[in-house]
């Protein structure tokens, strides 16, 4: 049987991984908007690109220390699911958000920015909400899928749907409320006014409740079994 790292170390795999990743997306949506010349179609390619790459990474690197959450509503799912500790709930999300913004203010200081900012950038309404919902059920979902059937695909499944979800979703899938907050403090490609992000959260929250449901009923076994005639 495994036995569970201290929280000490899962806290600091969390909060590194949170830093790489939003520094990522906030990075190379800085320096792909400054490249791409005022293509933004090539502009969110390269944000995409560097986001999914970054993602293998950070799940094969870190995903043995802490599960690789990054992402608040992969932790309460897996606490509902009873396969985290409700009482690391707290910790994991406090180090979520903390290393998420030093990896915003990194990615400022590395592009010659102001280090704190709110974003201008308004993404509203019925169609955005229902981009975040969509993003989040697919994302939760597929966690839980390959976690079940091909766990060692987790890295290459993750970083797939999010790069796909980036394109196919109106949002171009946030599909995580810390770095929601956390992109409401850059004014940059991947920006959220900061009034938008109370919608986005909720509708990640409801799409990860969604696919919480879903999913216990696809691949928990005690809920699907059957009994051969």
């Amino acid at each position: 049987m495994l036995i569970p790292l201290p929280l000490s170390r899962r806290l600091t795999a969390e909060a590194l991984g949170s830093f790489f990743l939003f520094a990522t997306v906030i990075g190379s949506g800085i320096m792909a908007e400054r490249l791409a010349g005022g293509n933004v179609a090539i502009a969110l390619l390269a944000n995409t690109m560097a986001t999914g790459a970054m993602l293998f990474v950070l799940i094969a690197m870190l995903g043995p220390l802490s599960g690789a959450h990054f992402n608040p509503a992969v932790t309460l799912v897996m606490a509902a699911r009873r396969e985290f500790a409700a009482r690391d709930i707290l910790p994991y999300l406090l180090a979520q958000l903390a290393g998420g913004i030093a990896g915003a203010w990194a990615a400022h200081l590395m592009f010659d920015l102001p280090i704190l900012q709110a974003s201008l950038k308004v993404r509203t309404g019925l169609g955005q909400w229902t981009g975040e919902f969509v993003a989040t059920f697919g994302l939760i979902l597929t966690i839980l899928g390959t976690l079940k059937h091909r766990p060692a695909a987790v890295p290459a499944s993750v970083a797939l749907y999010i790069s796909a979800a980036y394109w196919f979703t109106s949002s171009t899938s946030f599909a995580n409320p810390a770095i929601t907050i956390v992109r409401s403090m850059s004014n940059s490609f991947a920006g959220i006014a900061p009034h938008d992000v109370p919608m986005y959260i909720l509708a990640q929250l409801l799409g990860a409740a969604a696919a919480a449901f879903v999913g216990a009923q696809l691949f928990d076994e005690g809920l699907n079994a059957t009994t051969d005639p």
